[in-house]
């Protein structure tokens, strides 16, 4: 299978290597980053997270792709598509997410990514609606749900203590490929 890439103005969208990982987890796990994804990920965790990116590719065709900046190549974290597997969540529908270093919040990257996935969703991988999930206390992520013309699911939300234990649940935005403007 030929190696993903999709580039925007500022961004290339693009298959893992090999050679990303100690980048992206040393940018990435950190506690400002992960505060909202279950806390500073061990040696397990990152390697289950790392399988998991990688079937996704191997199942779906698809991933939450290495975000890597194109004036200089810095990796900034990742974004992309997956099926969901949240359990208790919408099970198989397509989801948007992001994760990017905390240098790289309050610049649009997050945004520019998740455009491009969105229309990534619904012109390539012929997506009929795409959720995004999140907890309450994550206002960066549901924000920017929001500015992509998301709209809250609560039908969709779902207990799930792994993030943040104070709030158990997950929230649950979508949009529809007949609202999508890109």
């Amino acid at each position: 299978m030929a190696e993903f890439r999709h580039e925007t103005d500022r961004l290339v969208l693009r298959d893992w290597r090999e050679e990303d990982w100690g980048p992206f987890w040393a940018a990435t796990n950190t506690p400002a980053v992960m505060r909202w994804l279950g806390g500073v990920a061990d040696d397990a965790k990152r390697q289950g997270a790392q399988d998991r990116l990688l079937s996704y590719t191997r199942d779906h065709g698809h991933t939450f792709w290495v975000v890597e900046r194109k004036d200089d190549g810095e990796i900034l974290g990742f974004c992309g598509l997956k099926r969901c597997n949240q359990q208790g969540g919408p099970i198989g529908m397509m989801e948007v997410g992001w994760r990017l270093r905390e240098d790289a919040w309050g610049k649009g990257y997050a945004k520019e990514a998740a455009k491009a996935s969105l229309d990534l969703a619904f012109e390539r991988f012929g997506a009929n609606e795409v959720v995004a999930l999140t907890v309450m206390g994550n206002e960066g992520s549901w924000g920017l749900m929001k500015r992509l013309g998301m709209r809250r699911r609560e039908d969709l939300d779902f207990a799930n203590a792994d993030f943040d234990k104070d709030n158990p649940v997950i929230i649950v935005y979508s949009i529809a490929r007949g609202d999508w403007h890109g």
